[in-house]
């Protein structure tokens, strides 16, 4: 008896429903008119965007977890994993730059991803660096326990120029060869000298970078010029195709048992560099970085 009120009640509901007409779009609450108070944060056409991010107390940070000074390969190869993450998440990226607990990324002149709204590729960015680091941490930092989730902070900057563009990325360079200069003394000068930081500090006060290169040579035998060029010259990221060998099983003809072969597959990815991009040769090597339909 009950299943057979059911029956009725539904063929009842349907006959009432096929007399509607469709129904119009959700009709908006009266509380939408808070949208209104977003900011159009949309960026100007025609320019490169550049979102660059730092560690965010990332002294502290390296302290607590115990990073080598004055370069822990570690963290190193670290920010640039979290970096290839990024480049490979997010569309429209032609070009990175990292040292130390920075990075750049460049999207292209003419992106016009999530409507060019600077929020999005601010947090896009930044979000993904920051959850690749946690997530990536045991792979280099195999000894050495994560503490506490690091901190990211980030800016965007647009240039309209190829000029303006080199530029940056050629300041950013110079301050990682000034910066890396100055703590490879320092630390050599707290770590094998045996002075305080403080002391470290007045000695190389006033100190052109040819007193700091004559301190590493005279009294740590040290040419700078032999160090890494990760060190000295940042990391690059740019995308190249290459040539991948890989193995594959195949079954040949009038054969009962898959073989293995050798395959020669060309893909592009992110390959890191490291190497100077302040001068022409870089830009003339790679002209595609600046290309407009790159």
């Amino acid at each position: 008896m009950l299943r057979g009120w059911r029956s009725v009640a539904a063929a009842a509901c349907v006959r009432r429903l096929s007399g509607l007409r469709r129904l119009p779009p959700m009709a908006k609450s009266k509380f939408e008119y808070v949208r209104d108070f977003e900011a159009d944060d949309a960026l100007l056409p025609n320019c490169w965007i550049v979102v660059r991010l730092d560690g965010r107390n990332f002294h502290r940070f390296a302290e607590q977890h115990e990073f080598k000074k004055p370069n822990d390969d570690r963290a190193l190869h670290l920010m640039t994993k979290c970096a290839e993450t990024v480049m490979q998440e997010l569309e429209d990226i032609t070009i990175a730059y990292g040292q130390s607990d920075e990075y750049s990324f460049v999207f292209k002149k003419k992106s016009k991803w999530f409507k060019r709204r600077a929020s999005k590729f601010m947090t896009h960015v930044v979000s993904q660096f920051a959850s690749s680091y946690v997530f990536y941490w045991k792979d280099y930092f195999k000894d050495q326990q994560l503490l506490y989730p690091p901190g990211f902070d980030g800016r965007i900057v647009l240039y309209p120029s190829n000029q303006n563009l080199k530029d940056y990325l050629s300041w950013r360079q110079a301050d990682c060869h000034i910066n890396n200069l100055y703590n490879t003394v320092f630390w050599m000068l707290v770590q094998r000298s045996g002075l305080t930081p403080v002391q470290a500090q007045d000695r190389l006060q006033g100190t052109l970078a040819g007193d700091k290169n004559e301190i590493l040579f005279s009294e740590f035998n040290i040419n700078y010029n032999n160090e890494p060029l990760m060190y000295r010259k940042g990391t690059v990221l740019i995308w190249q195709k290459v040539n991948e060998v890989i193995t594959k099983k195949i079954k040949l003809p009038k054969e009962t048992e898959e073989k293995e072969v050798e395959v020669t597959r060309t893909r592009t990815k992110v390959v890191p560099l490291h190497c100077d991009i302040i001068g022409d040769r870089f830009w003339e090597e790679y002209p595609e970085i600046l290309a407009e339909d790159s």
